[in-house]
Protein backbone atom coordinates (compact mmCIF):
# COMPACT_ATOMS: atom_id res chain seq x y z
CA UNK A 1 0.00 0.00 0.00
CA UNK A 2 1.44 3.82 -0.93
CA UNK A 3 0.81 6.30 1.74
CA UNK A 4 1.01 9.94 0.26
CA UNK A 5 2.96 12.25 2.05
CA UNK A 6 3.07 15.62 1.96
CA UNK A 7 6.20 17.87 0.99
CA UNK A 8 8.50 19.08 2.90
CA UNK A 9 11.18 21.63 2.24
CA UNK A 10 14.07 19.74 3.42
CA UNK A 11 18.08 20.33 2.17
CA UNK A 12 20.05 18.10 1.23
CA UNK A 13 21.24 16.39 4.93
CA UNK A 14 17.84 16.64 5.77
CA UNK A 15 17.49 19.69 8.35
CA UNK A 16 14.74 22.15 7.56
CA UNK A 17 15.18 24.90 5.83
CA UNK A 18 14.55 28.49 7.50
CA UNK A 19 12.20 31.15 5.45
CA UNK A 20 14.39 33.85 7.16
CA UNK A 21 10.76 35.55 8.36
CA UNK A 22 9.78 34.03 11.37
CA UNK A 23 7.68 31.85 9.83
CA UNK A 24 6.82 28.08 10.30
CA UNK A 25 7.75 25.53 7.63
CA UNK A 26 5.07 23.22 6.66
CA UNK A 27 6.80 20.01 7.37
CA UNK A 28 5.65 16.51 5.85
CA UNK A 29 2.65 14.56 8.58
CA UNK A 30 3.18 11.56 9.82
CA UNK A 31 -0.10 9.78 8.06
CA UNK A 32 -0.59 6.10 7.59
CA UNK A 33 -0.31 3.29 9.48
CA UNK A 34 2.59 0.21 9.30
CA UNK A 35 2.88 -2.60 11.15
CA UNK A 36 6.23 -3.38 12.51
CA UNK A 37 7.26 -6.96 13.70
CA UNK A 38 9.35 -6.52 17.58
CA UNK A 39 11.89 -8.98 18.24
CA UNK A 40 12.61 -10.52 21.46
CA UNK A 41 15.11 -7.65 22.30
CA UNK A 42 12.58 -4.54 22.03
CA UNK A 43 13.70 -3.67 18.55
CA UNK A 44 11.27 -2.31 15.96
CA UNK A 45 11.59 -0.27 12.89
CA UNK A 46 10.43 3.12 12.58
CA UNK A 47 8.58 3.44 9.11
CA UNK A 48 11.03 4.92 6.87
CA UNK A 49 7.80 7.69 6.14
CA UNK A 50 8.41 8.19 9.68
CA UNK A 51 11.91 8.60 9.85
CA UNK A 52 11.82 11.62 7.06
CA UNK A 53 9.70 13.35 9.15
CA UNK A 54 11.42 12.82 12.71
CA UNK A 55 14.97 13.61 10.27
CA UNK A 56 12.79 17.02 9.17
CA UNK A 57 11.83 17.94 12.91
CA UNK A 58 15.56 17.13 14.34
CA UNK A 59 17.64 20.67 14.38
CA UNK A 60 20.52 18.39 15.62
CA UNK A 61 20.21 15.75 12.66
CA UNK A 62 23.42 15.67 11.01
CA UNK A 63 22.59 12.72 8.82
CA UNK A 64 22.42 9.81 10.94
CA UNK A 65 20.51 9.29 13.85
CA UNK A 66 17.53 11.39 14.66
CA UNK A 67 16.18 11.71 18.01
CA UNK A 68 12.10 12.09 18.97
CA UNK A 69 10.35 12.00 22.08
CA UNK A 70 8.36 8.97 23.62
CA UNK A 71 5.53 10.11 25.76
CA UNK A 72 4.49 7.76 27.87
CA UNK A 73 2.46 9.50 30.94
CA UNK A 74 -0.46 10.17 28.73
CA UNK A 75 -3.56 8.98 31.06
CA UNK A 76 -6.18 7.15 29.61
CA UNK A 77 -4.27 5.63 26.48
CA UNK A 78 -3.53 2.53 24.77
CA UNK A 79 -0.58 3.90 23.33
CA UNK A 80 2.51 5.73 23.32
CA UNK A 81 2.85 9.37 21.28
CA UNK A 82 5.89 10.51 19.64
CA UNK A 83 6.54 13.80 18.77
CA UNK A 84 9.56 15.39 16.52
CA UNK A 85 11.75 17.48 18.89
CA UNK A 86 10.72 20.31 16.54
CA UNK A 87 6.83 19.38 17.83
CA UNK A 88 7.79 19.09 21.54
CA UNK A 89 9.29 22.42 21.39
CA UNK A 90 6.55 23.67 20.82
CA UNK A 91 4.19 21.81 23.11
CA UNK A 92 6.39 23.42 25.57
CA UNK A 93 6.50 26.46 24.67
CA UNK A 94 2.48 26.42 25.38
CA UNK A 95 2.78 24.72 28.83
CA UNK A 96 5.88 27.66 29.73
CA UNK A 97 2.81 30.26 29.56
CA UNK A 98 0.88 28.47 31.67
CA UNK A 99 1.04 29.56 35.32
CA UNK A 100 3.79 27.91 37.68
CA UNK A 101 2.46 25.85 40.49
CA UNK A 102 -1.33 25.65 38.74
CA UNK A 103 -3.31 22.37 38.38
CA UNK A 104 -3.12 21.77 34.44
CA UNK A 105 0.51 22.80 34.15
CA UNK A 106 1.63 20.67 36.73
CA UNK A 107 -0.62 18.00 34.66
CA UNK A 108 0.61 18.64 32.02
CA UNK A 109 4.48 18.84 32.30
CA UNK A 110 3.43 15.01 34.70
CA UNK A 111 2.20 13.72 31.48
CA UNK A 112 3.96 14.96 28.64
CA UNK A 113 7.72 16.21 30.09
CA UNK A 114 8.20 13.93 33.21
CA UNK A 115 6.91 10.99 31.66
CA UNK A 116 8.84 10.74 28.50
CA UNK A 117 12.10 10.00 26.72
CA UNK A 118 14.76 11.04 24.18
CA UNK A 119 14.93 8.33 22.04
CA UNK A 120 17.66 7.81 19.23
CA UNK A 121 17.15 6.16 15.84
CA UNK A 122 19.83 4.06 14.95
CA UNK A 123 21.72 3.47 11.98
CA UNK A 124 19.53 0.84 10.59
CA UNK A 125 16.09 2.88 11.01
CA UNK A 126 15.19 0.91 14.70
CA UNK A 127 14.66 1.76 18.23
CA UNK A 128 14.73 -0.69 21.27
CA UNK A 129 11.07 0.69 22.76
CA UNK A 130 11.99 1.89 26.36
CA UNK A 131 11.14 -0.80 29.36
CA UNK A 132 8.06 2.41 30.07
CA UNK A 133 7.04 2.14 27.07
CA UNK A 134 6.32 -1.63 27.22
CA UNK A 135 5.15 -1.41 30.57
CA UNK A 136 2.28 1.13 29.07
CA UNK A 137 1.78 -1.47 26.57
CA UNK A 138 0.99 -4.01 28.35
CA UNK A 139 4.02 -5.99 26.92
CA UNK A 140 5.17 -8.63 29.43
CA UNK A 141 8.16 -11.30 29.58
CA UNK A 142 6.07 -13.97 27.72
CA UNK A 143 4.94 -11.68 24.79
CA UNK A 144 8.67 -9.90 24.03
CA UNK A 145 10.06 -13.86 24.33
CA UNK A 146 7.17 -14.33 22.00
CA UNK A 147 7.63 -11.36 19.64
CA UNK A 148 4.48 -9.44 18.43
CA UNK A 149 3.93 -6.89 16.14
CA UNK A 150 3.39 -2.78 16.93
CA UNK A 151 1.04 -0.76 14.86
CA UNK A 152 2.59 2.92 14.16
CA UNK A 153 -0.04 4.95 13.60
CA UNK A 154 0.14 8.52 11.48
CA UNK A 155 -1.31 11.52 13.39
CA UNK A 156 -0.05 14.53 11.89
CA UNK A 157 1.68 16.54 13.55
CA UNK A 158 2.71 12.67 16.12
CA UNK A 159 1.98 9.61 15.89
CA UNK A 160 1.39 6.60 18.28
CA UNK A 161 2.92 3.20 18.70
CA UNK A 162 0.40 0.53 19.57
CA UNK A 163 0.43 -3.42 20.24
CA UNK A 164 -1.32 -4.56 17.18
CA UNK A 165 -4.54 -6.36 18.46
CA UNK A 166 -5.43 -3.20 20.71
CA UNK A 167 -5.33 -0.87 18.12
CA UNK A 168 -7.33 -3.41 15.66
CA UNK A 169 -9.58 -4.16 18.42
CA UNK A 170 -9.92 0.21 19.42
CA UNK A 171 -10.89 0.53 15.63
CA UNK A 172 -13.36 -1.96 15.57
CA UNK A 173 -14.77 0.13 18.78
CA UNK A 174 -14.56 3.39 16.87
CA UNK A 175 -16.36 2.06 14.21
CA UNK A 176 -19.59 1.92 16.05
CA UNK A 177 -19.31 5.24 17.14
CA UNK A 178 -22.17 7.13 15.53
CA UNK A 179 -21.53 10.68 13.80
CA UNK A 180 -24.32 11.97 15.19
CA UNK A 181 -22.88 15.62 15.59
CA UNK A 182 -23.14 15.94 12.00
CA UNK A 183 -26.34 17.39 10.43
CA UNK A 184 -28.31 14.95 8.06
CA UNK A 185 -26.70 14.46 5.20
CA UNK A 186 -23.16 16.47 6.11
CA UNK A 187 -19.67 15.11 4.80
CA UNK A 188 -17.13 15.01 7.38
CA UNK A 189 -15.01 17.59 6.21
CA UNK A 190 -18.35 19.51 6.93
CA UNK A 191 -16.85 20.34 10.59
CA UNK A 192 -13.13 21.98 9.60
CA UNK A 193 -12.79 26.01 10.21
CA UNK A 194 -12.69 28.06 6.80
CA UNK A 195 -9.72 29.08 5.72
CA UNK A 196 -8.49 32.68 6.84
CA UNK A 197 -9.26 35.45 4.59
CA UNK A 198 -6.19 37.37 3.07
Amino acid sequence: MQYEMSRARVRDNGKRNRTGQGQRVVSESFRGEFNQKVDGKARVSIPAPFRRVLEAGDPGFDGSRPKFVLVYGRPDTAYVECYSIAEMKRLEAKIRRLQPGTPARRALERNFITLSQLVEIDEDGRIVMPPKAREKLGLGADAMREGFEATFAGTLDTFQIWRRDAYEAALATEAEITLDFLADGADLLSVLPADPEG
